[in-house]
């Protein structure tokens, strides 16, 4: 076992705090990784104050890593000592339904196992990203492509691939209107996916606040939901919506704005339930859905497309002695758009 310096939350709704964790010895299909960045998402916050259900602690949160190996176990094929590397939100499934064996790890029905705030297979729990190292399997380890600055890379393992697996599943495109509601870390990478992937680009926001920023990243038009008119004038309008907010919104308002045919994807989870009138659905022919994030090879194929096209996350570098601010900071949605912890600072 390696001791290594974390952060950690040490019970629900308590501030993270310095401490030390222990890191498995390096199998021999494992790979050891030297965290550089890892970054701060919304669903830390839910996870470490259990605001999605009863949590394990002590609680290392990260599942955004971004890292360089330092050792490989003597089975590794696919990864060598030097190599700029990440780890998302899962550190291994079962491998063996049909999710896992089509490459859709994040709905294993054997059960996923998560970064952290999980058990491994060994029912140990499992330790994230706001640390200085980790042991993961290798084939829960992708690669960060040369084109992308490794902090700006970090928040793609969440940010980035919970909105790309839905936009290429429902087909963003050339043609198509797609509709981004909210602006934040997951939103401002909707944005520029979709725009990346040729499609016609309109964020939903509370305000116009953040207006300028929006159509910078790629939106093509930028509306206030505030604002009653925005709902009369965009009636029918999006062949996609993609919500990326954790707060509960009124679907059967949202769900208007489709047309036929069209599809209302939820990839933010809101602690609190949703109410829907079913007749929002049945009036169009409409799809009210749901996306995860993304399994490993579809995780790497979205790092090969951003460094592609030349982008990575919009982030604000912080010490780790800034997390707890942080998290208000992401609450208050006063970040632009993802705070990323340098791992020097642990």
């Amino acid at each position: 076992m390696t001791t290594v310096a974390a952060y950690a939350a040490p019970a629900a709704k308590a501030p993270l705090e310095r401490t030390t964790i222990e890191r498995r010895p390096v199998g021999e299909f494992d790979v050891l990784i030297d965290i550089k960045f890892a970054g701060i998402c919304h669903s830390d916050i839910h996870q470490a104050r259990e605001g999605w259900g009863e949590a394990i602690f002590p609680m290392v949160p990260g599942h955004e890593i971004a890292g360089i190996v330092s050792e490989v176990g003597p089975g590794v094929t696919g990864f060598a000592v030097g190599d700029r590397v990440g780890v998302g939100c899962l550190v291994d499934s079962c491998r063996a339904c049909e999710n896992c064996k089509a490459g859709l790890e994040q709905y294993c029905t054997g059960g996923a196992v998560g970064t952290y705030n999980a058990l491994d297979k060994n029912g140990e729990p499992t330790y994230g990203g706001y640390a200085e190292k980790i042991v993961v399997d290798e084939n829960f380890v992708v690669r960060i492509p040369e084109g992308l600055k490794l902090d700006e890379a970090a928040p793609l393992l969440c940010a980035g691939i919970t909105t790309y697996s839905p936009l290429k599943h429902w087909n963003a495109g050339p043609g198509k209107k797609v509709a981004v509601v909210g602006m934040g870390g997951l939103g401002h990478m909707g944005v520029k996916i979709a725009h990346a992937l040729g499609a016609e680009v309109t964020v939903l926001s509370q305000s116009l606040r953040k207006k300028e920023d929006g159509l910078k990243l790629g939106a093509d038009h930028y509306y206030a939901t505030s604002d009653p008119k925005t709902f009369e004038e965009l009636r029918g309008t999006f062949d996609l919506i993609l919500s990326t907010v954790s707060a509960p919104l009124n679907l059967d308002t949202f769900l208007s704005l489709l047309k036929t045919d069209g599809a209302f994807v939820n990839v933010g989870a809101p602690e609190e339930p949703v109410r829907l009138n079913l007749f929002s659905v049945i009036g169009g022919r409409k799809t009210l859905a749901g996306s995860g994030i993304g399994g490993i090879r579809e995780t790497q194929e979205m790092l090969d497309f951003c460094a592609e096209h030349g982008f990575g996350a919009e982030i604000e570098l912080i010490g780790a002695s800034e997390i707890n601010e942080a998290y208000e900071r992401v609450l208050a949605s006063d970040v632009r758009y993802r705070f990323v912890i340098d791992a020097a600072t642990i």
